[in-house]
């Protein structure tokens, strides 16, 4: 889980480190709501600007799964809370103002992305592909080496 699978790092925990510290930034601080103890996340102005994409050697699958599932719940409080066309503020945006709205679709759009991310790390770590185990939406009987030589030789003709 903490293995870098990318030139750049990325891991599967660090992609989950990551969500909860989106979460907790843009459904906590941007709305005027503080994360209840400060001292769990990474702050965002600290020295390693990468601290919040990789767990450190203290820290434990399940606490930042655990971590995560407490940010939910606050994201979920705020989400409530609030209507959608509540105002807030994105420090790192130079404060821009946005509603509440807006931040659900952000927050979305990003966490779909990186979901993404981590398909494609767990496929190239346990090769599993598909929806669920047993109820994919991948061919079981595909041969993927000859279908991924297929494309290599497609793509080699371009190079």
């Amino acid at each position: 889980m903490r293995l870098p699978r990318t030139p750049t790092g990325t891991n599967l925990l660090g992609i989950v480190k990551h969500a909860l510290h989106t979460e907790a930034l843009y459904f906590g601080p941007t709305f005027g709501r503080d994360w209840p103890t400060p001292d769990e996340l990474v702050p965002p102005d600290g020295p390693d600007p990468q601290a919040d994409w990789y767990a450190t050697e203290s820290e434990t699958a399940a606490g930042i799964v655990d971590l995560y599932r407490r940010v939910w719940a606050f994201a979920d409080r705020t989400i409530d809370d609030l209507p959608l066309d509540a105002v807030g503020h994105v420090a790192h945006w130079g404060g821009e103002q946005v509603t509440l709205h807006q931040i659900l679709v952000h927050v979305i759009v990003d966490l779909q992305r990186h979901a993404g991310h981590a398909d494609i790390l767990r496929e190239r770590i346990d090769g599993a592909v598909g929806l669920l185990p047993g109820r994919g939406n991948v061919s079981d009987t595909t041969d993927w080496p000859a279908y991924t030589r297929r494309l290599t030789a497609i793509a080699d003709r371009f190079a």
